[in-house]
């Protein structure tokens, strides 16, 4: 196995490497053993100053890095774009050369436009995290979706893992289906028409559009919210009908021939794409995935801040 991640930054599953993968899941694994030990502080980024630049809202994701960091023990800087000159035109290379000129070494971004942090990566030297780049890719997700999979059935390879949902505007979609095709599962999408991409097979992913014969077919169902606030036009006649033909409830769940693992990015639409009782059964692993979260955050970090210490 390697001992050090192929890259510099996390811009995307798509320029990770399977092997990279599984150092980051191997760290994870050491770190959820100190997040579950009464002191849960290491000094490992002790001298690692990290800056959170979110010009997205974020809720999850964002205390969840803060968390990872300060578990970590680095110097956090948060940056919130509400309140600051980009509200005024400055631009984002200034906006971030400016926070730089406070010697920052690592950069957690959030960004509505696809791209921004690899533009970022070519003209700054701090190491570039990405939290989520408008619909493209937020690659901490699908590390923490597929190693929370494999926590809790012990392999990855061979599995078929469901996406459900509205894939057309999710870059939680297309970060999953690289990590899982990485790691060799057999990956399928489920969600009405308008919903799905038109060339989605082109990544080497199944479609069904009928939900009890994609749960069927699945060991594993990746659940998405209906993103209303990246639609600009209606891609759904109601949600009373995308959760009547779409939702996941007890009794679909029952009628199933075999067991189904299920997961959720949060946050959750209860009675719309989950009902109460399917997210809060044993069958949901939503709140590993929070746990694990954390961990594989810490896990980037620390990985990429060796990196940086190499570079230096």
């Amino acid at each position: 196995m390697a001992t050090e991640l192929s890259t510099n930054h996390l811009l995307g599953i798509k320029y990770i490497t399977k092997d990279d993968i599984e150092l980051i899941f191997k760290r994870a694994e050491e770190f959820k053993e100190v997040i579950n030990r009464p002191i849960k502080k290491v000094p490992s980024l002790r001298d690692v100053t990290i800056a959170n630049l979110f010009f997205e809202n974020s809720t999850r994701t964002k205390l969840s890095f803060e968390l990872a960091e300060k578990r970590l023990s680095a110097d956090v800087i948060n940056f919130s774009s509400s309140s600051s000159s980009v509200k005024k035109g400055e631009s984002l290379l200034d906006t971030v050369n400016n926070i730089l000129s406070m010697k920052i070494d690592m950069v957690v971004m959030r960004h509505p436009e696809p791209g921004a942090h690899f533009f970022l990566s070519k003209h700054i030297d701090a190491s570039i995290i990405n939290a989520g780049d408008g619909t493209h890719e937020h690659p901490t997700q699908a590390l923490l979706d597929a190693y929370s999979i494999q926590e809790r059935l012990g392999k990855i390879k061979g599995l078929k893992v469901v996406i459900v949902g509205d894939i057309r505007h999710s870059r939680v979609a297309l970060s999953n289906i690289m990590c899982l095709k990485k790691l060799e599962a057999k990956v399928a999408v489920c969600g009405p028409p308008t919903l799905i991409p038109k060339h989605i097979k082109s990544l080497g992913v199944d479609v069904f559009y009928n939900i009890k014969e994609a749960l069927e077919w699945a060991d594993v169902a990746n659940v998405l919210r209906i993103q209303l606030e990246r639609q600009d036009i209606k891609f759904i006649p109601s949600i009373r009908e995308y959760q009547q033909y779409f939702g996941i409830n007890k009794d679909l769940i029952q009628s199933l021939d075999s067991e189904v693992l299920i997961l959720h990015p949060g946050p959750i639409n209860r009675g719309v794409e989950l009902s109460s009782d399917v997210a809060d059964s044993d069958a949901s692993i939503i709140l590993d995935q929070v746990e694990n979260g954390v961990a594989i955050r810490m896990s980037v970090l620390y990985l990429l801040a060796a990196k940086l210490k190499i570079k230096a």
